[in-house]
């Protein structure tokens, strides 16, 4: 049973993802073993039709789902305006195309101990060995392994962390918020592999980040 002020929140971002992964991302939240959460999903911007298909999800499930939605600026200022929103004691997140494990939230809460913010590795889901590296935060020329890197939707800790530092609008904006925690609070990364994060797909956040390195790799040789 959920109580009045639920013990976590989880926040989802989303922007114009196939409603089919959205909707496996939802009941992956729904069908977790530890029940007292809220789950506020913030639309950024999306497609008319995914709003829709988001609103008739939660309107079956009120009790804990809340749909925020405004214009299109970004996954970082979006789980912002979800963090203001929530009122759980645990903050917790997780990507429109990924899934939690039944235990994710459960495994999250038993880890954290006198922790103020965890992270952990995941069960990485990809369709060839080269979507599981990720462009480096300290070298754009390099590639990081996926479990050498802090990933947003394994993000958990208190929520006097997350608001006394906000997420910024900045390149690889999760492992920045870790370093800047990291500073400030007591951290550590776990071996839970209790998030199944999907690599390579046409939209996800690790092929637009390699699309961006790309990109700024482009600007500096034309400037050069």
């Amino acid at each position: 049973m959920q109580t009045i002020t639920p013990r976590v929140s989880i926040i989802m971002a989303v922007y114009n993802r196939d409603f089919s992964l959205v909707k496996r991302a939802l009941d992956s939240v729904m069908a977790q073993d530890f029940k007292d959460f809220e789950l506020i999903i913030v639309d950024d911007g999306s497609n008319v039709e995914l709003g829709r298909d988001i609103l008739s999800y939660v309107a079956q499930h009120e009790d804990q789902l809340r749909y925020l939605r405004h214009k299109n600026m970004g996954q970082a200022l979006s789980a912002n305006r979800g963090i203001l929103n929530s009122i759980g004691q645990y903050i917790g997140f997780i990507d429109g195309d990924d899934e939690y494990k039944p235990n994710h939230i459960s495994a999250c809460l038993a880890s954290i101990g006198d922790y103020d913010l965890i992270a952990s590795t995941m069960e990485n889901i990809a369709a060839n060995e080269e979507d599981l590296f990720m462009p480096s935060n300290n070298d754009p020329h390099s590639d990081v392994f996926v479990d050498n890197f802090v990933a947003f939707g394994t993000l958990f800790g208190k929520r006097g962390v997350f608001e006394s530092l906000p997420f910024s609008k900045a390149y690889s904006f999760d492992a920045d918020f870790y370093q800047r925690a990291s500073e400030r609070y007591i951290t550590a990364k776990f071996d839970l592999r209790t998030y199944k994060y999907y690599m390579g797909l046409p939209d996800s956040m690790t092929v637009k980040k390699k699309k961006l390195r790309q990109e700024l790799l482009s600007a500096q040789q034309q400037n050069s």
